[in-house]
């Protein structure tokens, strides 16, 4: 059994070499997407696993049906990035990988409130701006004096939530079904009231296409707590970037962390000389208030370590009972 998988970074071969021998497949790791140009390298593979930067429409899934490719997967919890109609269509076995480390992504959720709470990267800013004088701006309230809102408390906001909770804040958390189990850590309110009390705001819930896109607007900022700190590390799609552009500037919030964002994967695995889009531009302008990465909520040892080990476990799943729990 051949396996190609794509986007493969320097930093995740140690974990390839670990886990090359579970299933002793024949593993090739390409750097880079996947794209028509780069066919051949397909060529006498049985699976190809892709990530979020690679499109697979009607035309490359054509195309790697072509080479003989029988499996298809994303090692990826979103699949957006492949026309799933087209993929049952040409008769693909596919899958997705459902969660990895929740704790990645928390973590991320947890540094970007934090620095931006306790103000480290503007502070930073302006040493390396040979500015060492205090300010008024970068007078912080104590993480532990602030009150913070998880809105979506499944394994990932959860595992926030315990973060914020070990540094001594008041943690208040909504989702359309609370988790009793959690109430040791969450205290559940709906989220109006979440949004009016919290300092912080952090959101953790998957997109759903019709029913959360752009949730964060201009109507649900508006009903923030003034000066408070937005963060989002889960999709870019719920969140309106012209809303929190315009927020930030009229000082309605103090500051955003913001890991995703719409139109990502035009600028993803990039170096650009300059941003033609006014609202990313802007609010790349506005760091330290706007702290902007590039989708690195999965970039840890072990959610590197989970997603390739589970994209292996689903072709073994797909090998040894014909179905896989993780099918798309």
């Amino acid at each position: 059994m051949k396996v190609i998988f794509f986007g493969v970074r320097d930093s995740e071969v140690q974990f390839f070499e670990k886990l090359k021998n579970k299933y002793n497949y024949e593993l090739t790791l390409a750097q880079g997407v996947l794209t028509l140009d780069r066919i051949d390298l397909i060529k006498d593979h049985n699976c190809v696993i892709v990530r979020g930067a690679d499109k697979l429409d009607k035309t490359l899934l054509q195309a790697i049906k072509d080479q003989g490719v029988e499996y298809v997967f994303t090692r990826t919890v979103g699949f957006d990035h492949i026309d799933i109609p087209t993929g049952h269509e040409l008769g693909f076995k596919m899958a997705r990988v459902a969660s990895y480390s929740p704790t990645a992504i928390a973590e991320l959720a947890f540094s970007l409130a934090h620095s931006l709470s306790r103000k480290s990267a503007y502070w930073a800013y302006q040493s390396v701006n040979k500015n060492f004088k205090m300010d008024q701006y970068g007078f912080s309230k104590e993480l532990k004096n602030s009150v913070v809102g998880i809105i979506g408390t499944g394994r990932i906001g959860y595992e926030a939530a315990k973060m914020f909770k070990a540094f001594g804040c008041e943690v208040l958390g909504y989702d359309i079904k609370p988790n009793s189990n959690f109430e040791d850590v969450i205290k559940y309110v709906d989220l109006d009231y979440a949004l009016a009390n919290a300092d912080i705001l952090s959101f953790h819930m998957p997109y759903i296409k019709g029913q959360n896109d752009k949730l964060i607007n201009k109507e649900l900022i508006s009903k923030m707590k003034d000066g408070a700190i937005l963060i989002n590390t889960s999709r870019g799609q719920i969140q309106d970037e012209q809303a929190i552009l315009d927020a930030i500037k009229s000082n309605k919030l103090a500051g955003a962390g913001l890991d995703v964002w719409n139109t990502e994967k035009d600028y993803l695995f990039k170096t650009l000389d300059s941003i033609d889009d006014p609202v990313i531009k802007g609010l790349l302008n506005l760091y330290p208030k706007v702290l902007l990465t590039p989708h690195i909520g999965s970039y840890t040892d072990e959610a590197a370590s989970n997603m390739i080990e589970y994209s292996l476990d689903n072709l073994n799943e797909y090998l040894t009972t014909g179905d896989c729990k993780n099918k798309l």
